[in-house]
C-alpha cells in the first residue's frame, strides 16, 4: 500500500504562486503515474494534472493549462504542482493521487488527505 501526504497549500493573492508537494511512502511501486485533483466547497472533485512514472508524459485540465506545471522527483518520492497566475476560482482543497499505471493514470488507487489553497481577489 501507499501513503500520500500533500503540503504547500496556503493563502495567496490573485496573480501569485504556490508550489504543492506530495510525498509518497510505503510500497511506492503501487503509485507510478500520479495526479492532482481539487475540490472546491460545495462542488465535485475535478482533475487538475497528471504525470507518468518518469515524468515524460503529462496532461492538464484546460482550466489550468499554461499556468500550472506538474513534475516529480523519484529520488525523493515526491510530486509537485507549481501553480502560477493563481485565480480566485483555483480556491479548493488539492489532493494528490497515485496510480499503478506507468504513463496514463486511468485509475487511481491511493489518495492523500488534501491541502487547502485559497486565492483572494
Amino acid at each position: 500500500q501507499v501513503q500520500l501526504v500533500e503540503s504547500g497549500g496556503g493563502l495567496v493573492q490573485a496573480g501569485g504562486s504556490l508550489r504543492l508537494s506530495c510525498a509518497a511512502s510505503g510500497r511506492t511501486s503501487g503509485s507510478r503515474a500520479m495526479g492532482w485533483f481539487r475540490q472546491a466547497a460545495g462542488k465535485e472533485r475535478e482533475f487538475v494534472a497528471a504525470i507518468g512514472w518518469t515524468g515524460g508524459t503529462t496532461s492538464y485540465a484546460d482550466s489550468v493549462k499554461g499556468r500550472f506545471t506538474i513534475s516529480r522527483d523519484n529520488a525523493k518520492n515526491t510530486m509537485y504542482l507549481q501553480m502560477n497566475s493563481l485565480k480566485p476560482e483555483d480556491t479548493a482543497v488539492y489532493y494528490c493521487a497515485g496510480s499503478p499505471y506507468i504513463n496514463i493514470p486511468v485509475r487511481y488507487d491511493f489518495w492523500g488527505q488534501g491541502t487547502q489553497v485559497t486565492v483572494s481577489s
